[in-house]
C-alpha cells in the first residue's frame, strides 16, 4: 500500500506543478467541445478519492458535502470558481493523501461496500479502491494535459 499512496502523492504534485502558472481564467475556461475545465478536474479527483476510499468504507470524508455535489461523477462546472475556492481545492488536493496515509496506518479501513465502477471494475476493499483511484487519476491527468493546451 505504501507504493500506492506514494504514487497518489507524486501524481498530485505533478498535476499541481502543471497548473501552477495558470491564471484563474485559464483554470475556469471550458474549451469548445469539453464539458468541464481544469479546476473541475482537480476538484473531481479530490472528491473521487474520498468517495472511493472513505465513503465506501463507511467512514467520514474529509471534504464538505457541497464539494462532493460540485465535483462528483456526472457533475459539471456551475460557473467560475473564485481564487479562494481554487486555493481550497489545491490545499485539499495536497493534504488529503497525507490524511489517507495517516488513516491507513492507523488501520481505520475495516469495512468496504463493494462497488462496480463505470468501467466495470469491481472494488471490494481499500486496496482495490486505492489502486483504482490511481488509475482514475491517470485518466484525469491526461484530460488536464489536453485542457492545458487549449486554454
Amino acid at each position: 500500500m505504501t507504493n500506492t499512496i506514494n504514487l497518489l502523492k507524486k501524481n498530485r504534485l505533478l498535476i499541481l506543478k502543471l497548473i501552477e502558472a495558470l491564471t484563474l481564467e485559464q483554470l475556469n475556461k471550458i474549451p469548445e467541445g469539453f464539458g468541464n475545465n481544469i479546476i473541475w478536474n482537480v476538484g473531481h479527483l479530490a472528491v473521487t478519492q474520498q468517495l472511493l476510499c472513505y465513503k465506501l468504507s463507511r467512514l467520514p470524508m474529509h471534504i464538505s458535502d457541497e464539494m462532493v455535489d460540485n465535483y462528483r461523477k456526472d457533475s459539471a462546472p456551475n460557473g467560475d470558481v473564485n481564487q479562494a475556492e481554487v486555493d481550497e481545492i489545491k490545499r485539499l488536493f495536497v493534504e488529503l493523501p497525507d490524511q489517507f496515509e495517516k488513516d491507513y496506518n492507523e488501520n481505520i479501513f475495516k469495512e468496504y461496500d463493494s462497488y462496480t465502477t463505470s468501467v466495470n471494475v469491481t472494488l471490494s476493499d481499500i486496496y482495490s479502491a486505492s489502486s483504482f483511484n490511481n488509475f482514475h487519476e491517470g485518466i484525469h491527468l491526461g484530460v488536464i494535459l489536453t485542457l492545458r493546451k487549449l486554454v
